[in-house]
């Protein structure tokens, strides 16, 4: 046989090269866009370290450098740390309420997968993966014409005799955190679920044929052969869902508050925005952004290594 000699082995190193070469020109632009407007940014986090007020400079004389006096202040103020508190609580029980509804795309996925005719199963898939792509915005003006008091339910209701006074469905602090997970349900259920059904593909078919030789029916191929291939990536979503746990958004929430149901609506993004915008407190709402920031780095560099020792693989 034939040994390769060296000027072969230079011809290919080099074309190695220069095929990574063009595969780095390839990310480039996106590496550009990240460090813009991913980390650039964090440059702003300086003025959590002095007591800044508009117009004036940040090193002026009239914004004074306060080292960790806004971190401190978060744990010795007994009025800021009841409204951490709160705030924490809503986080948690929202957070919580997204981990454990994850499992309903899954399900769903599963049962889509199941539909035979094409035309039916596109349209489903098509109905249930819009709303994804539709504003909070958008999605506050429908449920304002549907559950205010001069809302389309109210009307039906009170010409049914159902009711007699219309009710503000909005404008109240009843179950607020299952009402903004149902929100968070109906928007995301078919766009989360194509993650799965992509999945699915990976699975092999011969599993399948075999399980129907030996008399396995739908719902058994389904629970002994869909799921358990849906759970590497159930489990991969699963704990990058942990590792944002303080996170669990802003725009629905700030449409979505009103002066009725901000004591139960006010999640830690939403509180951040109302602390250093809305009262001008710009340094202690980065400080309070910072350490969100770094809490949720602790969380997924954590899960991230969870995952090396119950699943053999890490996240990054």
């Amino acid at each position: 046989m034939p040994t390769e000699t060296k000027a072969s082995k230079d011809r290919r190193s080099n074309r190695k090269a220069r095929e990574g070469f063009k595969l780095w020109l390839m990310i480039a632009p996106f590496i550009v866009v990240t460090f813009i407007f991913a980390y650039l940014p964090l440059y702003g986090w300086i003025y959590a370290f002095f007591d800044w007020k508009p117009p004036f400079a940040l090193f002026s004389s009239h914004t004074p450098f306060v080292g960790f006096k806004m971190f401190t202040m978060l744990f010795t103020n007994s009025t800021r740390v009841g409204q951490i508190f709160q705030v924490m609580r809503n986080t948690f029980a929202m957070s919580g309420l997204g981990i454990l509804t994850s499992v309903l795309p899954v399900i769903f996925a599963m049962f889509l997968s199941e539909i035979t005719v094409g035309k039916y199963k596109k349209g489903v898939q098509i109905l249930t993966t819009l709303p994804n792509f539709i504003s909070w915005v958008m999605v506050y003006s429908m449920a304002y014409a549907l559950f205010t008091s001069s809302g389309m339910l109210n009307s039906i209701l009170m010409n049914l005799g159902v009711i007699k006074q219309p009710v503000n469905y909005l404008a109240n602090d009843t179950m607020t955190w299952l009402k903004m997970q149902a929100w968070n349900v109906w928007k995301g259920l078919g766009y989360g679920a194509i993650l799965y059904l992509a999945s699915m593909a990976g699975i092999d078919q011969e599993l399948y044929e075999a399980a129907r030789v030996d008399g396995a029916g739908r719902f058994k191929l389904m629970w002994h052969i869909t799921l358990p291939g849906l759970l590497p990536t159930f489990m991969l979503l699963l704990l990058l869902s942990v590792a944002s746990f303080l996170g669990p958004g802003f725009d629905q929430y700030f449409v979505f508050s009103n002066a009725f149901n901000i004591k139960h609506i006010q999640v830690l993004d939403l509180y951040t925005y109302n602390i250093g915008v809305a009262q001008g407190s710009y340094s202690l709402g980065t400080a309070i952004s910072m350490m969100k920031t770094i809490v949720s780095l602790v969380l997924f560099f954590g899960m991230n290594a969870l995952s090396k020792i119950t699943r053999g693989s890490t996240i990054v």
